[in-house]
Order: structure tokens, then sequence, then C-alpha cells
């Protein structure tokens, strides 16, 4: 599904990434933690092909990333993966129901997935809002400016997962919940992945998280730039 292999990136020519070997298979549900500045949002903007390593490859659903121009990698993401972004990178000037189905503006897979699910792309994303407990109808023609910062962590959920792309990341997804939306969030999640058998990449400083995981695994323990700084 998704493989890694000799994966180095630096900014500013200061090392942030990098990583021998990392697999992960189809359908895994995956927590990576680290504390901050291990390289947790980087190693998930590489694996969306948002940004380009230094050196070395990788490989999800058997297609090498490097080998892919900059608007191939982008229909390819649109077409298999999902992102919660931690900044949730809604657009403004769409109102929520043009945010959850923006997706299907660029991946005919993904609109056709959602279709399948619902009788239009505007039931689904009332079904998957109202799953995450965003049930008032009248939500969906507001601007997202005029969210809580819970509400619109919601949306950017509700949108990486409309269509059920093959993979979905994300980058702290439940920073602006408490308790209560937390976990009823985590099941929705867990649901929609299991049902399409979506591969989950879930990064928080949330340890507390990890028991809803299968596998976990500590990022600063396989990433050698943060070994080799620590040293």
């Amino acid at each position: 599904m998704i493989n890694l292999t000799d994966l180095s990136f630096a900014w500013n020519k200061q090392p942030i990434i990098d990583i021998k070997e990392l697999t992960i298979k189809k359908g895994e549900h995956l927590f990576i933690e680290g504390p901050s500045g291990s390289g947790k949002s980087t190693l998930l903007s590489l694996l969306a092909g948002v940004i380009t390593p230094q050196s070395g490859d990788i490989s999800i659903l058997e297609q090498p990333l490097n080998l892919l121009t900059a608007s191939q990698k982008d229909t390819f993401r649109a077409n298999h993966i999902g992102f919660i972004f931690q900044q949730f990178n809604l657009l403004p000037y769409l109102n929520v129901l043009d945010n959850i189905t923006l997706p299907c503006s660029f991946s005919g897979i993904r609109k056709h997935k959602a279709l399948s699910q619902s009788k239009n792309l505007e039931s689904e994303a009332i079904r998957l809002l109202n799953a995450l407990g965003l049930d008032d109808p009248e939500l969906l023609q507001r601007s997202v400016n005029e969210l809580s910062v819970g509400q619109q962590q919601r949306v950017a959920a509700a949108r990486a997962m409309l269509g059920s792309p093959e993979i979905i990341i994300a980058d702290e997804p439940t920073s602006a919940l408490d308790s209560d939306n937390r976990e009823s969030f985590i099941k929705v999640l867990f649901d929609e992945c299991q049902k399409a058998d979506i591969t989950l990449i879930f990064v928080s400083h949330d340890t507390s998280l990890k028991t809803h995981f299968k596998h976990s695994l500590k990022l600063q323990e396989i990433n050698q730039a943060t070994i080799k700084e620590a040293v």
C-alpha cells in the first residue's frame, strides 16, 4: 500500500526527515506520535505529495510519487487521499456544503463513490455531518468563517472522508474537540475507514488516543534526523 525507502527531507539545510524504511499496509490504522519538531507534519506532507523529498522513494498504491509531475500528483492526491490538515485548509469564500463536496469537483472517482452511498452529494455531506454531531440543516449554507474552531475541524474531516478515498491522512484532527466530541469523532472516522477498507494515518500529540489503534509508532525512533540531533 505505502512504502518509504531511504527518505530524506531538509528545510534550510536542516534535516527534518531521514527514514530508512517504513511500510503501511492496506486497511491499516496507524497512530504516529512524537514530540514537537520530530517531523510528524512534514512526513504527512511527504506522503500526500504536497512536498517533495530531497532523496528517497515513496510508493503509494504501487505508484512511485517521484515519477509523477506536479499536476499528476495533484490528480493522484484528489483521487486517492483525503487529508485532514492541522490548519483545516477550508476555503473561506465557499459555504460548508461546497467545502465538503470540493474533492468531487476534482475527482470523478470520489464523486462516483459518494453517489453510491447517497442519492446526491448534498445528502452524503449531510450524512457525514450528522454522524459528526453537526445536525443543524442551516449549517450547510453558512460560511466556514461563521463556525467555531471545533465545527471547522469536523467540516474538514467530512471533506476528507467524502467519497471514501483509499487513504486518509489526519494531522492532529481532534485538537479543537472536547472529550465527548473527540470520542464520537474517532468512532465515526473508524467506522468510515472500516466500511471502505481505508488506510488511516493519524498523527496526534494526545497519546491517550493511541489505545484506539492496533498499530502505532514513535516517529523519533525511526527518524534518523531527530536521532542524530539528540545525540
